[in-house]
C-alpha cells in the first residue's frame, strides 16, 4: 500500500455498521463503502450509541482513511408519484442523518428514474437533493453515473452537469460525483479506446474537481449497451486496460476507488483479489505522465 492508497470494497454491515471496518480491513482495504440500512427496505433503523461508539472504534484501529455510505435503491427523488417522491425525501434525510451520527463524509447516491419527463426529473431531483441538504448538515453527496436503462437520468456528463447547475451554488460544496466504470462504458463512454477523451469530456462538462469516488467494476456486456452488470477486474468487457491505466493515472491518485465486483461463493477472498490486481496494476509500469 501506498501513502495516497483509498482503494477497497462495499463491504457487509451484517450484524450491525460497527462490523465493517473489521471486514474491510480483513481484505486489505484502504477505504470502504457501506449501506447504513437495509437498502430494499423502507424501514429506518435508528443507530444507537453503542452502535455509533463501535464503528468509530473499530474504524480507529484499522488502516481505512475513506468510508463512503450508499443510498437505498428504494429511493427515486426523480419520480413524478409524489407518494414515492415524499417517501424517498424522508428515507434520504434519514440516509443522510446516519451518515453524519457514523461522521461518514460521503452518501452515493443515483439520480433516480424520470418516469415520463426527463427535464422534469432533473427539476425534482435537484428539488430534493436541495431540500435535504439544506435540512442535514455534513455528508457530500456522491452522485453517480448510470448505465442509462429506461428512464435513469445521469447517463450523460451533460445531464449530471445540468443537474450540478439545478442546485444552488451555496450547495455546491456538498456536491460531488462518482463515476462508476462499467456504468460509464454502458452508456457509451469508450474507457477502453479513448481514456483521454473520455476524461477531457468530463472536465469539459463537469469539471475533475468534482469527481470525489470511482467505482471500478468490468461489465458482463458489451460497450454501448445500456445494461448494468459486473464483472471481475480484467475479466469483462473493458478488460485490463482501463483498471490499468487508471491505478497508474496522477490525476486519480487521491480519489477513493471502490470496488463493487461479484462476491462468489467466498466475498472476502474475492475482493482481496481484486484489489491485490490493482495493486498489481499499479506497480507494474511507470506513472502515467500527465501534460
Amino acid at each position: 500500500m501506498t501513502e495516497l492508497d483509498l482503494l477497497g470494497a462495499h463491504v457487509s454491515t451484517a450484524g450491525g455498521v460497527g462490523n465493517a471496518p473489521g471486514r474491510g480491513a480483513r481484505i486489505g482495504a484502504t477505504a470502504i463503502q457501506i449501506f447504513t440500512k437495509t437498502p430494499n427496505q423502507w424501514r429506518e433503523p435508528a443507530l444507537t450509541p453503542a452502535e455509533i461508539a463501535k464503528f468509530t472504534a473499530e474504524l480507529g484501529r484499522t488502516e481505512i482513511r475513506a468510508v463512503v455510505a450508499h443510498d437505498s435503491y428504494l429511493i427515486n427523488l426523480a419520480s413524478p408519484d409524489s407518494v414515492l417522491r415524499a417517501a424517498s425525501t424522508a428515507s434520504f434525510k434519514a440516509e443522510l442523518r446516519r451518515c453524519q451520527q457514523l461522521g461518514v463524509k460521503f452518501l452515493v447516491t443515483h439520480p433516480g428514474n424520470h418516469k415520463n419527463d426527463r427535464a422534469a426529473g432533473l427539476r425534482r431531483n435537484a428539488a430534493a437533493y436541495e431540500e435535504c441538504l439544506e435540512s442535514i448538515a455534513g455528508p457530500v453527496l456522491l452522485i453517480e453515473t448510470t448505465a442509462g436503462a429506461g428512464t435513469a437520468l445521469g447517463a450523460t456528463f451533460e445531464e449530471l452537469a445540468r443537474l450540478l447547475h439545478l442546485i444552488p451554488a451555496s450547495l455546491h460544496e456538498r456536491i460531488a460525483f462518482c463515476a462508476d466504470t462499467c456504468h460509464l462504458y454502458s452508456a457509451g463512454y469508450d474507457l477502453v479506446n479513448d481514456w483521454e477523451g473520455v476524461w477531457h469530456e468530463w472536465e469539459k462538462q463537469i469539471g475533475l474537481q468534482y469527481l470525489r469516488c470511482i467505482h471500478l467494476n468490468d461489465s458482463k456486456f458489451p460497450f454501448g449497451s445500456r445494461r448494468d452488470r459486473h464483472e471481475w477486474i480484467g475479466e469483462g468487457t473493458l478488460g485490463p486496460g482501463p483498471f490499468r491505466t487508471v491505478m497508474q493515472d496522477t490525476r486519480f491518485r487521491n480519489i477513493i476507488k471502490i470496488v463493487e465486483t461479484p462476491k462468489g461463493d467466498d466475498g472476502a477472498r474475492h475482493d482481496r483479489r481484486m484489489l491485490r490486481r490493482l495493486r498489481a496494476y499499479a506497480r507494474r509500469t511507470s506513472p502515467r505522465r500527465q501534460q
